[in-house]
C-alpha cells in the first residue's frame, strides 16, 4: 500500500493540500508540447488522484489539458482542488507555438474563466492565478483584481492567486490581495528562495513550480544551459541516500523549504508519478542534509536572493 502523502494548509485559504501536486502542462499536446493521446491523459489524470494527490494546476495556455480534465476526471471533482490561470488569450483546443500574450482586461478574464469552467465541467475553480507575472501597475490599470473579486462573489472562484516571478514578485506580495502565489524554485534555481519566505510569512499559500519537471530540472522559469552542472559542482551526489535519485533529492529539497505548501510536478508517465509520490511521502530532507546542501550550493555559486 502506498504511503500517504504529507499535507499542509495552503496559507490563508485554509485548504489542506498534498505537498505534491500535479502540473497539467504535460498533457497540453502539440504544437507546444509532445503528442498526447486521450488514453495517456485519462491514465495519468486518474493515476494522479489514485496516488493521493489532491491539487491539480492547469491553464488555458496548456492546450488540451483543461478539456482532458473535464472529460476524464470531472466525475471525481470532490477528490481534488483545481487551480487554473487567467489573463490568457482565448484559443481553440490547441495553443500556437511561441510565447503567449496575456491581456488582463475584464472582458478577457471573464471570458477565459467561463471557458475554463465549461471545459473542465465544474461550477467553480478553487484557485485562479494571473498568468504571466503581471506587474502591480498592469493589474491596477485594468481593474483586474476587482474583476476576480466579482467572480469570487458570484461563486465561480474561491481564491485569488498569481503566478509570479522577479522582477514583479515583490510588488505583487506587497499588494496584499493574493491568497496564493505560484513561484518558481528548485535547489538549482534559488532566485526566489527568500521571496517565498516573505510571501509565506504574509499568509500567502505557496505553490512551487519547477522543483522537478518531467524528471529533470531547468523549467522553473530561469532555465540554465546545463542545470546538472551545478548539481555536480556542488557535489550533491555525496548527500544522496542509498538508492535515491537526483530528481528525488531535488524534489525533497523543495519540500524542505519551510515556506512552501505544495509543489506541482508534471509527467505523462504513471511510473514517474509513482516515483515522485514515493519520494514526497518521505517528506523533506533531514535538517542537517538540507543545511549542508544549501551550503554546498552557495559555494558553487547557486545562492538565494
Amino acid at each position: 500500500m502506498a504511503k500517504l502523502l504529507p499535507t499542509s494548509i495552503l496559507g490563508r485559504t485554509g485548504l489542506e493540500v498534498t505537498k505534491l501536486g500535479f502540473g497539467a502542462m504535460e498533457i497540453r499536446g502539440v504544437p507546444r508540447g509532445r503528442d498526447v493521446t486521450e488514453a495517456q491523459a485519462e491514465m495519468i489524470l486518474n493515476s494522479t488522484i489514485d496516488s493521493g494527490i489532491n491539487y491539480i494546476d492547469t491553464s488555458i495556455d496548456y492546450g488540451l489539458s483543461e478539456g482532458f480534465i473535464g472529460k476524464f476526471i470531472s466525475h471525481r471533482r470532490d477528490e481534488y482542488l483545481l487551480a487554473s490561470k487567467c489573463g490568457c488569450m482565448i484559443t481553440g483546443p490547441t495553443v500556437p507555438e511561441g510565447p503567449q500574450p496575456h491581456v488582463y482586461t475584464k472582458e478577457n478574464i471573464v471570458v477565459g474563466i467561463e471557458q475554463s469552467l465549461r471545459r473542465m465541467k465544474t461550477d467553480y475553480l478553487d484557485v485562479v492565478q494571473f498568468h504571466g507575472s503581471p506587474s502591480r501597475e498592469t493589474l491596477e490599470e485594468n481593474g483586474s483584481i476587482e474583476t476576480l473579486l466579482e467572480l469570487k462573489q458570484q461563486g465561480k472562484i474561491k481564491h485569488l492567486g498569481i503566478s509570479g516571478t522577479l522582477p514583479n514578485l515583490p510588488g505583487q506580495i506587497d499588494m496584499g490581495v493574493f491568497d496564493v502565489m505560484q513561484i518558481p524554485y528548485s535547489a538549482l534555481e534559488r532566485q526566489h528562495e527568500d521571496l517565498i519566505t516573505r510571501a509565506s510569512d504574509a499568509g500567502i499559500g505557496i505553490v512551487v513550480r519547477g522543483g522537478v519537471a518531467k524528471g529533470e530540472p531547468g523549467e522553473s522559469g530561469v532555465s540554465k544551459p546545463d542545470p546538472w552542472k551545478t548539481f555536480e559542482t556542488a557535489n550533491l551526489d555525496d548527500l544522496l541516500e542509498q538508492g535515491e535519485s537526483r530528481t528525488d533529492f531535488l524534489l525533497r529539497f523543495t519540500l524542505s523549504h519551510p515556506g512552501m505548501h505544495t509543489t506541482i510536478v508534471g509527467t505523462l508517465n504513471p511510473a514517474h508519478m509513482a516515483q515522485n509520490a514515493a519520494a514526497a511521502s518521505k517528506g523533506g530532507l533531514a535538517n542537517d542534509v538540507y543545511a549542508e546542501a544549501k551550503k554546498r550550493l552557495e559555494a558553487a555559486g547557486e545562492i538565494s536572493e
